[in-house]
């Protein structure tokens, strides 16, 4: 790799290079020589805990494009010289090698399957939840709702990936009521990476697979998830990148895409991501700054859950919250969270019993207070320093439970 104006730093051997918890500097890394172990101070979730990275890997990605604290700490095990990227470097960096772009979202993918896996485990979520079969429910929760296109969609799509499926007769007899095709309908076709659909169109459906993912350029498109009801998760407008995770894992789309008007979209697949990438470098890091914003989140609604006492995950989903945010915790400064109690227990997944108890510890300590139905933080630092007691508390708890059992 040509290093061009990026930087190389060289390291001796045990130096710490980034540290878990730090404010990242807007850089990450690739070696260029030696070797460099990757450490996490909770080893329960991390997939490359003590994982050996060699030259020509990177670290340090996801905190520096998300603009979070570093999520792992990267030590040299000898002489080790690395290339330093800076955030806004990273487009000049893929379009030199767009290899490395695919790297890092094959990286991306490992990362998010592995948190998403644990995060099921845990929660003991049906692990089969999106799967092509749920297509015929789909259909028919739109059936009655009259919605007839998005209905007809998704029978066609449930004999596309079920053929012979439970419900493939049925399916076949509601396209025939619907006088709609057997087969959906192709795709319109693209001009350049460029596609356009019609107002009130289905772009994908929820436990469809997914092969692309797309960038609104013009409109707007409602995501949706039906549970019971349809349920409306965003509204995004142009800029706006959705389906990512079809670069990623050729996993059932988790919710559907509809258009909300006319729109215009750039559709990008594995097979044109390269292109996508010399010839558009800033969608490129758009898409990797939103990944790392995904993974981020994801690896610390996994460190929540593995909290021991509910008491410590509610200050600790706060402190994610004010994290999200980006905002800068000083000591004694206030924060006005824009919601209350009942939203806070059901982030924890409190029963009622559970969160009466949980509230009266909560206000009895002071930190937070209530004010017209909203929480107050008194002071965020002393919430930090509160949450991070809670979370050292659980690892240590998970290693002596790990060391007893080895």
């Amino acid at each position: 790799m040509a290093q061009g104006h990026f930087k190389v730093e060289n390291y001796h051997p045990n130096s710490f290079i980034i540290v878990e918890g730090k404010q990242s500097a807007g850089t990450f890394f690739i070696i260029l020589k030696g070797r460099v172990k990757i450490n996490n101070q909770n080893p329960s979730i991390a997939d490359r805990n003590n994982k050996i990275l060699d030259p020509g890997d990177f670290f340090g990605v996801i905190s520096c494009m998300s603009t979070h604290a570093r999520i792992e700490t990267a030590v040299s095990l000898e002489m080790v010289s690395v290339i330093v990227v800076r955030r806004e470097q990273f487009g000049e960096l893929i379009q030199r090698n767009p290899d490395i772009a695919m790297k890092i979202i094959r990286f991306f993918s490992r990362q998010l399957r592995f948190f998403d896996n644990s995060i099921t485990k845990l929660t003991l979520k049906d692990q089969a939840e999106e799967n092509p079969e749920h297509l015929y429910q789909i259909g028919e929760y739109y059936l009655v709702k009259r919605a007839f296109n998005h209905a007809a969609y998704a029978f066609q799509r449930y004999l596309q990936y079920c053929p012979a499926g439970k419900n493939s007769e049925r399916s076949l007899h509601r396209l025939k009521q619907l006088k709609a095709p057997f087969k959906a309908p192709e795709p319109p076709p693209t001009k350049g990476l460029t596609r356009t659909y019609k107002d009130n169109t289905m772009i994908f459906c929820e436990n469809e697979f997914g092969f692309e993912l797309f960038i609104i350029q013009s409109g707007q498109v409602k995501i949706t998830k039906v549970v019971d009801e349809e349920i409306l998760l965003a509204m995004l407008k142009p800029g706006d990148v959705f389906g990512e995770m079809a670069l990623l894992d050729n996993r059932p789309r988790s919710a559907s895409a509809i258009t909300f008007g006319d729109v215009a979209v750039m559709v990008i697949n594995k097979d044109n991501f390269e292109t996508m990438v010399i010839s558009q470098p800033q969608l490129a890091t758009r898409l990797i700054v939103l990944l790392s914003e995904r993974i981020w989140t994801a690896k610390r609604q996994l460190e929540n859950l593995t909290i021991n006492d509910q008491i410590g995950r509610a200050y600790d989903i706060l402190l994610i919250q004010l994290e999200k945010q980006k905002i800068q915790i000083r000591p004694k400064q206030p924060h006005n969270f824009q919601f209350g109690v009942n939203e806070l227990t059901n982030m924890i997944g409190a029963t009622k019993k559970q969160a009466d108890a949980l509230m009266v510890q909560l206000f009895a300590e002071k930190i937070i207070t209530i004010d017209e139905g909203k929480l107050i933080c008194n002071d965020i630092f002393e919430l930090e320093k509160t949450a991070r007691f809670y979370l050292k508390k659980s690892a240590l708890e998970r290693k002596r439970e790990a060391n007893k059992n080895s």
